[in-house]
């Protein structure tokens, strides 16, 4: 048995939309390698939003790439998209190969410890595609990762372990929000990867 590619890929979430965890898809050597090489080479930058007319910057950095220099646009920033660099292209394949879905653009997240997270939201800014896949490969630290539906107000998480993937697509975005609480007890920082589909 193939411990990284035989691993049920069930739906965290109990209705209205497909989270599916994959758990880990590579060793921790390459998780590792993977890490080290993003924290390095990519063009991170600290995020900005603007909230009730204030532009906030945090302290979590993020970083834009994708096929096209494609805009995306989130808490009223927007942002144009770098070229792919060589490891996020093999990162690309290594999801697109394994869950048959297709990427054009991957937004990055750098949490350098677990007092930096993100509030409740949803992925679904306009020019993202309609209930697409959204493919979220962590490196680094394990964090929790939380959906709360948002009529219902249930809950439900995931622990997000180094080298693992979720797949969130269908009504997922327009029907749960989703979260990355702070936590003092991480010291160490974290790299997401959120692969994602812009309609050109």
């Amino acid at each position: 048995m193939d411990l990284f590619n035989d691993l049920p890929h069930s739906n965290i979430l109990p209705f209205d939309g497909e989270a599916k965890y994959y758990g880990r898809i590579m060793d921790n050597a390459n998780a590792k390698h993977y890490f080290e090489r993003l924290l390095n080479n990519i063009e991170w930058e600290n995020d900005k939003a603007i909230i009730f007319g204030k532009l906030i910057i945090t302290k979590r950095k993020v970083a834009w790439y994708g096929d096209k220099p494609f805009d995306y646009t989130y808490s009223k920033t927007t942002k144009s998209a770098l070229p792919w660099t060589k490891e996020l292209l093999e990162l690309k394949n290594i999801i697109e190969n394994k869950t048959g879905e297709k990427f054009n653009s991957c937004l990055l997240n750098l949490y350098h410890n677990g007092g930096e997270g993100m509030t409740w939201h949803s992925d679904d800014e306009k020019n993202l595609k309609k209930n697409g896949a959204i493919g979220s490969l962590s490196f680094g630290a394990e964090r929790k990762f939380s959906f709360k539906h948002k009529e219902t107000k249930q809950t439900v998480y995931v622990h997000l372990e180094k080298g693992s993937l979720l797949i969130m697509k269908g009504k997922t975005q327009s029907k749960w929000l989703h979260c990355m609480p702070t936590t003092k007890k991480i010291k160490s920082p974290r790299i997401n990867l959120t692969f994602r589909t812009i309609e050109i």
